[in-house]
């Protein structure tokens, strides 16, 4: 009964010293997974943030383009105006030229009539003065000239008819100047008329253009931000897929936390005096530390030893050094070479050998922590140099 009591006793002790020796393990893999579970959360708040920027931004850029094309309509229409405007200018321009080419004829006329008028007014004036200065001598040709008192009267005649002539004429020529000077007033006046429509179809013409250059112009700025709304669209559209992507990864890291936690909660551990250790494992392990922490404190050196010696003494992990550090995917070195070329060449320090020594004898400056890397956001444990054990 005594040596039965003392074995539970013993039990019981070794319970509480394992308690006692490895007491955060569970509650450090719980925090991690707590703080990528916040993480998660986090980013999930910032896509829907970016979603909701994308859904404004197309509103924007359907609203711009909507108005875009308006403008595009009314700018048609302007241009349709313009054309239009251009067309009865050019068509005014043409009367106008029409009509300065009348206005030069009439010029011409009455240039003309004006000459015969002169032309007429002379020779009568002549002709007057002549009969005014001979009426004597007229007279007496007149009335001894005649072969007889018929022919007399007709010569009298003759004279009446000229002089009717001469007032005929003269009032015709007169008449004819008045109805040109008319029709040159007429047609002066027209001009004005078509002077003045030709001012007001050029204003429109300008008004007209400067709309259209307006509307352009809106347009022009319209397409610009359009184009940046665009852009702006894309960058958040990159931004969502790299937040997507981010929580993808956030979500690869909160179950590989999980399955860590699950394999601790379930590992068992050995004594460092239960582990037998074969020939190279100090040399193997050495040159392991000098490629992941050749470059760190010392402190951190023995701690990239202790992981492989907690792993070793892990029940969920292989049981020997070598089946520790070739496990597959577990040490960067292995898979890129690295290791296989110190090994070759022995690159390992006189510190590694040390920490490797220190490890291999149960020393550790992290605790029972199975995995490190550098650090990143969210991610809690032990930072040594550039990494964080944990």
């Amino acid at each position: 009964m005594k040596g039965t009591g003392k074995k539970v006793i013993a039990a019981v002790a070794a319970a509480i010293l394992f308690a006692t020796i490895f007491p955060t393990a569970a509650h450090a893999d719980n925090d991690k997974i707590s703080e990528i579970e916040e993480q998660i959360r986090r980013a999930k708040e910032e896509k829907e943030q970016t979603e909701g920027k994308i859904g404004e931004s197309k509103e924007e850029l359907e609203n711009l383009q909507e108005t875009t094309e308006g403008l595009k309509g009314q700018l048609n229409s302007l241009n349709s105006d313009l054309q239009e405007v251009s067309d009865n200018l050019a068509e005014l321009e043409e009367k106008i030229k029409a009509k300065n080419e009348e206005i030069e004829q009439s010029n011409i006329e009455l240039a003309a009539a004006r000459e015969v008028e002169a032309e007429q007014y002379a020779a009568m004036k002549k002709r007057i003065q002549f009969m005014y200065e001979k009426q004597d001598y007229v007279l007496l040709e007149m009335l001894f000239g005649a072969a007889s008192f018929s022919d007399l009267l007709n010569r009298n005649d003759y004279f009446e008819q000229l002089s009717k002539y001469d007032r005929e004429q003269l009032e015709l020529f007169q008449a004819t100047r008045t109805a040109i000077e008319e029709r040159e007033a007429q047609l002066e006046r027209e001009k004005q008329e078509l002077d003045a429509l030709k001012v007001d179809v050029e204003a429109e013409q300008s008004r007209v253009a400067g709309l259209v250059s307006q509307t352009s112009g809106k347009i022009t700025t319209y397409q610009h931000e359009i184009s940046d709304t665009e852009a702006e669209m894309l960058e958040y559209e990159k931004q969502l897929a790299e937040q997507k992507n981010n929580i993808a990864q956030l979500q690869k890291e909160l179950e590989e936390e999980r399955r860590l936690s699950q394999l601790a909660a379930k590992s068992a551990w050995r004594d460092i005096s239960e582990i037998s250790f074969a020939d190279g494992d100090r040399y193997l392990l050495a040159n392991l530390i000098y490629c992941e922490a050749g470059n760190q404190p010392y402190e951190g050196q023995v701690a990239v030893g202790a992981v492989v010696m907690n792993r070793v003494m892990s029940s969920v992990f292989p049981d020997t050094v070598v089946g520790v550090i070739y496990q597959k995917k577990q040490f960067s070195p292995v898979a890129s070479g690295r290791l296989a070329l110190a090994l070759a060449e022995d690159h390992a320090t006189a510190a590694c050998y040390r920490a490797a020594d220190e490890a291999m004898s149960g020393k550790t400056t992290v605790g029972n922590c199975l995995f490190f890397r550098t650090p990143i956001e969210g991610l809690s444990g032990t930072q040594i140099g550039g990494h964080i054990f944990y």
